[in-house]
């Protein structure tokens, strides 16, 4: 009797032990599916670029999708300034139908607009490129993604620069009210998102490199 039972009490634990194994959190799911270590992925990267803050509080809400990927994560952040660029080039055309302007402000007004409009052109043309940037890695050719991952690089720091160009002619615009400092805030957040989307670039090229 004592036998028999012995051996059901070890049937039991081995299959205690068996099924513990699919509600065990380690064990049942993968860090890359796991809320938390997606989240604490972003957090980790967004420390290599300037705006840490910002950088996760943009992408954050990607996490789920993002899975710890270095290349995911950079293109999240390249479509998140891209959206971001692309509605504040709206807001500087609205803003300069309103505002009576004079001619030497105008022109001002226009050369800010055609700054972030050719930023918009440089980002959507770095997000397309990272799309393919699978299609050529699989032909091998190491020589091509070096040239691709560095042509990205060069077009968002083109971006960059646009912004930081929009932002001076900006300064030069009388506008009366928050109208302004409200503009420029949205100009300085697209430009920090784009700092923080080059950054997140080189670390995928860097991670590519392994």
């Amino acid at each position: 009797m004592a036998r028999k039972f012995s051996i059901s009490a070890l049937i039991c634990l081995v299959i205690l032990l068996h099924l513990s194994s699919y509600f065990n959190p380690c064990s049942a799911f993968s860090n890359a599916n796991h809320p938390h270590t997606n989240k604490d992925f972003i957090r980790n990267s967004c420390r290599a670029t300037s705006y840490p803050r910002l950088c996760l509080k943009s992408l954050a809400r990607h996490a789920s999708k993002i899975k710890g990927d270095p290349k995911l994560l950079a293109h999240a952040a390249l479509n998140t300034t891209l959206f971001a660029a692309k509605s504040t080039t709206r807001l500087l055309k609205d803003m300069s139908r309103i505002h009576k302007l004079k001619p030497n402000e105008a022109a001002a007004m226009m050369d800010c607009v055609e700054e972030i409009s050719d930023s918009v052109q440089k980002l959507r043309m770095s997000t397309e490129e990272l799309d393919r940037e699978d299609e050529i890695d699989r032909v091998g050719n190491s020589d091509a993604v070096r040239t691709q991952i560095n042509d990205i690089q060069m077009w968002i720091n083109t971006a960059l620069e646009e912004e930081e160009t929009c932002m001076n002619a900006l300064a030069n615009i009388k506008i009366k009210g928050k109208g302004k400092n409200g503009v420029r805030k949205r100009i300085v957040k697209v430009a920090h998102l784009t700092s923080n989307a080059l950054a997140l670039v080189k670390s995928f090229a860097l991670a590519h490199k392994k």
